[in-house]
């Protein structure tokens, strides 16, 4: 555990899932560019992007079934291969429906590669260091927005669609290669235990991972913290910022790297914190989502045109919210043992991705039902996209109110079960207060 091997495969791996979602993040980059290739309105436009992710989110639990059941290194072999496959359809795409098809490829093996990978360091690792690397993970990947961003989107404008989705392949082309010949389930001598023998075990403990409220709480973190920046980056946010706000498309493009900047400087940050304070992670995720809830308000009920140091600040919120939603999967560590974790995680991946795809759906919606003058222009006014982003409010707030009454039966059982009772935030802070003051 611990070892030079075990930093071989976490190299690799993070190569892989930072190649994975420069691949997922491509198209909202192209999104424009789309727009002009197909001839598509709004809600048609969506649906790239929505059924890759509800094709992501609906494997996420099959996947988990399949990690504890096969391994982690077959499920990223063949999720890596689909990508090149799907990018490769993408380039070549004569129509929006065989685009599509594509994208449900990209979606279908961009869903095998973080829950492996996370998978993968619960077995190659041990001790603290674990959450400080899931959020390592989390961190090094969103540097595939970066690449999706600035050099895929150069690309785009320059050498055009094909090319740029045809080289995007090749680099999931060299993540095969490093997977095949470095990556490993476990090491030699793991005490893990036997993988289920029968599928009807591995359902069985899909359907005990699911019950525990900890799996659950992991799921809710995950659902409220991941959805905003995923619809922002993914879909909505280039659209936003060059038609609604009037900026160039290069600039729009570099701005989505603020986001990538703020969580990498808040990922190890909350790692510490995680690991520091672990009876107080659903605070950390709480707190996250307050704060990406004022932004958002303070953007959206700006009268005229938000200034670009709002729009920043937005950015930097939801680019902490990517990180945020790694907590999840330390739930997910701490109430499950380590035979059924690859379900437990799929479980909790779904969150996110669930929310989003449904946010980003409806959005699609409402812009066009407020295009009465069926335009370009119409479609991504300034006006029009306060009232679809307002959407948000609507399912994260829905998420904050599952995810308390998941902690408070995940409080209830940590009582029950090892004698655990976690005091409301307040009374613990007043709790420090006074014994500061008696020193």
């Amino acid at each position: 555990m611990n070892s030079r091997r075990s930093w071989v495969i976490f190299g690799i791996g993070v190569f892989a899932y930072l190649i994975a979602v420069m691949q997922r993040t491509s198209i909202g980059v192209a999104g424009v560019a789309a727009t002009e290739r197909f001839h598509v309105s709004a809600a048609v436009l969506s649906s790239m992007a929505v059924v890759q992710l509800i094709v992501y989110a609906a494997m996420q639990i099959p996947v988990g079934v399949l990690i504890d059941r096969v391994g982690s290194r077959t499920l990223m072999l063949v999720g890596t291969v689909l990508m090149v496959i799907g990018q490769v359809t993408v380039a070549f795409a004569p129509t929006i429906a065989v685009a599509i098809l594509g994208r449900v490829l990209v979606g279908a093996g961009d869903a095998t590669v973080f829950t492996s990978l996370m998978r993968l360091i619960n077995s190659w690792f041990r001790g603290r260091l674990v959450p400080q690397l899931s959020q390592w993970i989390g961190n090094i990947g969103q540097l595939g927005q970066v690449l999706s961003a600035v050099p895929f989107a150069l690309l785009l404008h320059q050498a055009g669609w094909t090319t740029a989705f045809l080289t995007a392949a090749s680099l999931s082309v060299i993540a095969v290669i490093g997977i095949v010949v470095a990556i490993s389930d476990r090491p030699v001598g793991s005490t893990e235990g036997p993988r289920p023998a029968t599928w009807g075990e591995s359902l069985r403990q899909l359907r005990i991972s699911l019950a525990r409220p900890g799996t659950q709480l992991g799921f809710w973190s995950h659902f409220v913290t991941q959805s905003s920046g995923t619809v922002f980056n993914l879909m909505w946010g280039l659209p936003f910022m060059v038609f609604a706000l009037g900026l160039p498309p290069a600039e729009a493009s570099g701005l989505i790297i603020v986001s990538v900047v703020a969580g990498l400087i808040a990922g190890p940050i909350l790692g510490l914190l995680t690991a520091r304070f672990p009876l107080r992670r659903s605070n950390l995720v709480l707190a996250i989502v307050a704060m990406m809830g004022a932004v958002w308000a303070l953007l959206l009920l700006w009268p005229g045109v938000p200034p670009t140091w709002l729009l920043v600040l937005v950015l930097v919120a939801i680019g902490i919210g990517g990180p945020g939603s790694l907590i999840g999967f330390d739930f997910a560590r701490t109430s499950n043992p380590l035979h059924s974790l690859g379900s437990a995680n799929g479980i909790v991946n779904v969150g996110g991705f669930l929310a989003s795809f449904v946010m980003m759906f409806l959005i699609g919606l409402a812009l066009d039902a407020q295009n009465t003058a069926h335009t370009t222009a119409g479609l991504y006014a300034l006006d029009s996209f306060r009232w679809a982003f307002a959407i948000q409010y609507v399912i994260i707030g829905i998420g904050v109110a599952f995810l308390v009454h998941a902690r408070r039966r995940t409080r209830r059982r940590m009582q029950e079960e090892e004698g655990i009772e976690v005091a409301p935030l307040w009374v613990a802070l007043v709790d420090v207060w006074r014994r500061g003051r008696r020193a």
